[in-house]
């Protein structure tokens, strides 16, 4: 199918004329390297096509001519069908109506959710390959990367990923954000902050749920966990058994931070009488991945055999999304804490595992930079006296001494612990640790 000039001059047109309104600066580093398309990726509602519309902003704010820069959003229904040709046409058409413009290499092309149109990576490629053309491409789905990009666009494509709101932001979006250091707020402006971050525990990070009432946020996350399974998932990658999905779906998200064993998920399935393979629960887990609806930590070892045989542990994309699935009526402050620090290390760049001691004690992650000294950090709810608080530091303390990074405690609780902390390990309270890089 071959989309009409007419439709494709129409939708040039509007894409040069749209005027966007004011979004929340998101915190997402480009890397600082020439010649490189950007990939952004990340799941469906998490602010993708906003973080588009912030970069072509920035760059007519540093003034570049507005109409060089170029966004399409290709999931217009209008352009159902569209191929590759029609794409070549339009940026043609583009440079026959500015042809000045494109020859002084003032173009920033913005093609949002590009997997929708076949053999697209052909065509970054060759303006890459040309030059003076700046490239962002967006998709869903973690496949544009780590598969399509990498596979057609090798060495000329950089990962850019945008998860929700970190809580810096969601303050930002609120008008709440410090202006200052944490540690220089007054007793009043921490305890509200301390009371913010529980709230955003709780709310998440997804953009549309800021400030929307407990019963209408629950049907507007369902509604967005619903579409990822059905088209980055079942549609995507035409699953057979979507019962089976579903069910695995419903235990990575009602359980953050819980040991996830295909084996144990396989047995469990079949002994209710749903016929489903490793394999397919294995893939399943992928695709769930791919699709960035949950994240998953495998345990850290020198041994590539112990990582494959132990089991991963499995979070979703957003603190907000526990209360979804969580049935037992307890509190999740806790997992959701522990969620938002994982979500943080992504941010920052970091690639991340858990660590078991030798006594089968547990440090919640483990976390490398290049450049930067790793970092072991464990996350507890309170700095309590009891028993939970002096496992989660001798897990801490055993692993710090076989492994050479920088212990942190961070706990929710805003009061410093009552204990002397063992010599080396250093204590922040979330809050200071999700705003501030340690």
């Amino acid at each position: 199918m071959t989309i009409p000039h007419d439709l494709l001059r129409l939708k040039l047109a509007e894409s040069l004329e749209t005027a966007f309104p004011a979004l929340t600066r998101r915190d997402v580093r480009l890397p600082a390297i020439r010649g490189k398309a950007f990939a952004v990726i990340g799941v469906r509602r998490g602010g993708k096509t906003s973080f588009l519309a912030q970069c072509r902003a920035d760059r007519m704010a540093d003034g570049r001519p507005p109409e060089g820069q170029l966004l399409l959003s290709l999931e217009d229904e209008r352009l159902a069908g569209a191929t590759v040709s029609d794409l070549g046409w339009l940026f043609e058409e583009h440079a026959r109506l500015f042809p000045d413009l494109h020859a002084a290499g003032g173009m920033t092309l913005f093609l949002d959710e590009v997997q929708t149109v076949p053999g697209w990576e052909g065509l970054v490629r060759r303006l890459i390959d040309r030059g003076g053309v700046e490239v962002f491409v967006s998709g869903s789905s973690a496949k544009l990367l780590s598969r399509e990009v990498a596979t057609s666009l090798r060495g000329r494509a950089m990962e850019v990923l945008v998860h929700p709101f970190s809580f810096r932001e969601a303050l930002r979006h609120a008008g709440e954000e410090p202006a200052g250091s944490v540690a220089r707020l007054g007793t009043t402006d921490r305890a509200a902050l301390d009371q913010r971050l529980r709230r955003y525990l709780a709310e998440g990070g997804f953009p549309e749920a800021q400030g929307v009432v407990p019963r209408d946020r629950a049907v507007l996350l369902a509604g967005y966990v619903d579409v990822v399974v059905l088209r980055d998932v079942i549609e995507r990658h035409a699953v057979s058994n979507p019962l089976a999905l579903r069910w695995i779906e419903r235990q990575l998200l009602a359980n953050p931070g819980g040991p996830f064993s295909v084996k144990k998920h396989y047995d469990t399935l079949r002994s209710q009488g749903v016929a489903v393979g490793k394999d397919t629960l294995h893939d399943y887990l992928a695709h769930l991945e791919d699709a960035f609806l949950v994240r998953t930590v495998a345990m850290h070892s020198t041994s590539e055999r112990q990582r494959m045989v132990n089991p991963r542990k499995a979070y979703p994309v957003d603190p907000g999304l526990i209360a979804l699935f969580e049935r037992s009526g307890r509190t999740h402050h806790g997992r959701a804490l522990e969620t938002a620090v994982l979500l943080e290390l992504e941010r920052r760049g970091f690639e991340v595992a858990y660590v078991r001691t030798a006594d089968g004690l547990e440090v919640d992650f483990l976390a490398h930079r290049a450049g930067d000294p790793p970092l072991l950090i464990q996350v507890c709810l309170e700095s309590a006296d009891d028993e939970t608080w002096a496992r989660e530091l001798r897990a801490l303390e055993a692993a710090s001494a076989h492994l050479e990074a920088r212990p942190f405690l961070v706990t929710l609780d805003a009061v410093p612990p009552r204990r002397q902390l063992p010599r080396g390990i250093t204590w922040a309270p979330a809050a200071r640790w999700l705003l501030e890089e340690m």
